[in-house]
């Protein structure tokens, strides 16, 4: 038996090449692929050459990126964390033949896993398995978000991803799949207010699909525009909270401006180019805010094991359950073959070809 895998061989250089397919031994499952989503952020850095893990090396028990050999070499074998997967073979009762289910495999036709070692999230019926895509990974990086802000606001009390946005004015900058799933999430959860901004029109004619308020921040100063809105009291308005989903500073940079005075941004982007354009001594500085990581590596601190990775691939399906119907129509932009995936891939990385949301199929 062979299986097809997308491998990266070098920056620029993508290709489907077969391996044999891995035993299937007592304890373990196998699957065949139905979907695999490609995270445009994460994975075109391996593409293009940006991602930090190709160059140093990651000490993981010092949390520090330090010179030496690259902790990701090329070639690049796993790539992708969005797989839909229906079991064919089992040999463990945990997991039994014909269960649909997310997972984090990589792009490729089949695997062998070991539910002891790695997450198999079973997929309700009634959701369209298109969208599973987003419930093992994708998904739990956005409600992540929403987790940091409610930690940002009760600490280790936190009962609900609600805690943080509920009732609360809520800024999203950037307009990609984790912008406007943490911009669903948000309303989701009883946001009194959820805007979205970004620069480019495409972009923010999906968010105003999926029925989110929009701002072009190209236009009139969007910090203005929000400020003079969302009035709290004299000398304290704007966002109460910003989810910064655009790795680029100046929308960091941006994402400071629009906020109250002590408020908090959520960052879920990946700067791969660094943060030069941030003026740590403007906004920042001046209303005393704060700067907060939401990395889906980690729960704040203090939440675990209550807020695990479980929980929230959970809160991710009932949100699919609510949205379903607009996130397919609106956000799943393309469904391709997988022996089309070196192409988009290194179409996407050249900007030739522009997708919000890219579903590979078996």
């Amino acid at each position: 038996m062979r299986d097809r895998v997308v491998v990266v061989s070098g920056p620029g250089r993508v290709e489907l090449v077969e391996q044999d397919a891995a035993e299937l031994r007592e304890g373990t499952f196998r699957v065949e692929t139905l979907y695999s989503g490609v995270s445009a952020g994460t994975e075109l850095s391996y593409v293009k050459g940006t991602n930090p893990y190709l160059h140093v090396t990651w000490n993981a028990d010092l949390g520090l990126f330090q010179p030496g050999e690259a902790s990701t070499p090329y070639p690049v074998t796993r790539l992708g964390y969005m797989q839909v997967g229906r079991v064919v073979e089992s040999r463990t009762p945990a997991v039994a033949v014909g269960t649909v289910g997310a997972m984090t495999y990589g792009h490729r036709s089949g695997y062998v896993a070991d539910p002891v070692a790695e997450r198999f999230v079973p997929l309700p019926d009634d959701l369209d398995p298109v969208l599973g895509v987003y419930v093992a990974h994708m998904g739990p990086i956005c409600a992540n978000g929403l987790l940091h802000a409610a930690a940002d606001l009760c600490g280790t009390d936190v009962r609900s991803l609600g805690d943080g946005v509920r009732g609360r004015r809520v800024a999203v900058v950037g307009s990609g799949v984790v912008a406007l799933l943490t911009a669903l999430f948000a309303r989701r959860h009883g946001a009194a207010s959820v805007v979205v901004l970004d620069p480019t029109p495409a972009r923010r004619e999906v968010a105003e699909a999926l029925g989110l308020e929009t701002l072009d921040p190209d236009a009139d100063d969007p910090a203005v525009v929000l400020k003079t809105r969302w009035n709290h009291a004299a000398g304290d308005r704007g966002a109460d909270v910003v989810f910064q989903c655009r790795g680029q500073d100046w929308a960091l940079h941006l994402a400071l401006r629009l906020l109250r005075p002590q408020g908090t941004v959520i960052d879920l982007a990946f700067y791969q180019a660094g943060a030069d354009a941030v003026r740590l001594g403007e906004e920042f500085h001046h209303n005393g805010l704060s700067l907060r990581c939401a990395q889906i590596g980690r729960v704040p601190r203090g939440l675990a094991p209550t807020w695990d990775r479980e929980r929230l691939s959970a809160e991710t399906i009932e949100l699919l359950r609510q949205y379903g119907d607009l996130i397919r129509k609106h956000l799943v932009s393309a469904v391709v073959p997988l022996e089309e995936a070196p192409a988009l891939l290194t179409d996407l990385a050249e900007r030739r070809r522009s997708e919000l949301q890219v579903v590979l199929t078996g």
